[in-house]
């Protein structure tokens, strides 16, 4: 696996979290490459590059280039993998296109099953070589296609694995807090307890992530939710990251308070969302353990009933501006 450093990375996927990417990396003097399907978004990201909106509400612009042919981005030696968790065999199979034989895929998605979809595709016989797992909590709001706004800076945290070094400085240098961790199914189900508790009910509510601590019983439900996750956590005798699942996920939205999470985000412009892969996972989870999830539950066919387009319309919808 290569561990010289990198000047080239290829992001998979033109969304919230992409996008910023994307740019921050331009910014630190990467060559960055975008792959993705949505066509106002690779048609913005063609003709301007990244815009990033910074604190100040200046619109800083970031060269880039973006399509929707793997076949372009061929000899990619590090990507990463930022597409919601419906969109991931897809990625994986343009991925399989793109990637050197001694590449490195990681994903930083949201959810359970990424990692699995992308090894199943990428890796030979079964062996993790050629992805990697990856965990944040950083924010970020789409303002229109290749136009972000960060929502909060959170930690990155990356498995350790043979090829990883080249994109923690990467990242580094972009300015992103990184972190190397060796307990990796327990990363993955913290990220999906945080995301189980804040992210259904910012879509349900239509809010950003700082109102849940605002209100009351939506502070309530923030709890149960993530009380929860955390006992399907036991249920399945994983450690969590945090010893407090309840104080875990209240930082999490202090910190992100501005943010319109990416679920918010996708029932605001009838887009598919990643409830499945979240609230549902746990729900299924817990149903498998006999640990009841009724708040999950009810969460999980909320979001669902709130999206009428199918995946292909919202891909053709521009994204509504905040």
């Amino acid at each position: 696996m290569q561990s010289d450093p990198v000047s080239e990375i290829l992001i998979v996927g033109t969304g919230a979290l992409a996008t910023l990417f994307a740019g921050r990396l331009s910014a630190a003097g990467f060559r960055v490459r975008m792959l993705g399907s949505w066509r106002n978004g690779l048609a913005a990201l063609q003709e301007q590059g990244v815009r990033l909106v910074d604190p100040t509400g200046n619109e800083l612009f970031y060269p880039v280039e973006a399509t929707d042919d793997p076949k372009k981005c061929k000899g990619a030696r590090l990507a990463l993998v930022l597409v919601k968790a419906w969109q991931t065999e897809k990625a994986a199979l343009q991925l399989a296109v793109c990637l050197t034989e001694g590449g490195l895929a990681v994903t930083l998605q949201n959810g359970l099953g990424n990692i699995e979809t992308l090894s199943r595709v990428l890796d030979k016989n079964g062996a993790k070589r050629r992805t990697a797992l990856g965990v944040t909590t950083t924010g970020a709001t789409l303002l229109g296609p290749g136009l972000v706004r960060a929502g909060g800076e959170g930690v990155i945290t990356l498995e350790r694995h043979p090829g990883i070094a080249p994109l923690e400085s990467a990242l580094k240098m972009a300015g992103f807090q990184v972190e190397i961790s060796d307990a990796t199914e327990s990363l993955v189900w913290g990220k999906l307890l945080i995301n189980a508790a804040i992210n259904p009910l910012t879509a349900i509510l239509r809010v950003p992530n700082g109102v849940l601590l605002e209100r009351p019983p939506a502070r309530e439900l923030l709890a149960e939710l993530a009380l929860e996750t955390a006992a399907v956590c036991r249920g399945e005798q994983i450690s969590l990251p945090f010893p407090d699942p309840v104080k875990a996920v209240e930082e999490v939205v202090r910190k992100t308070a501005s943010n319109r999470s990416s679920m918010l985000q996708d029932v605001l412009r009838g887009a598919p969302t990643e409830i499945d892969a979240i609230s549902g996972a746990v729900v299924e989870h817990g149903e498998r353990l006999g640990v009841p999830t009724p708040a999950s539950l009810l969460c999980w066919k909320l979001v669902k009933a709130s999206v009428y387009k199918t995946a292909d319309q919202a891909l053709e919808q521009t994204v509504v501006r905040q």
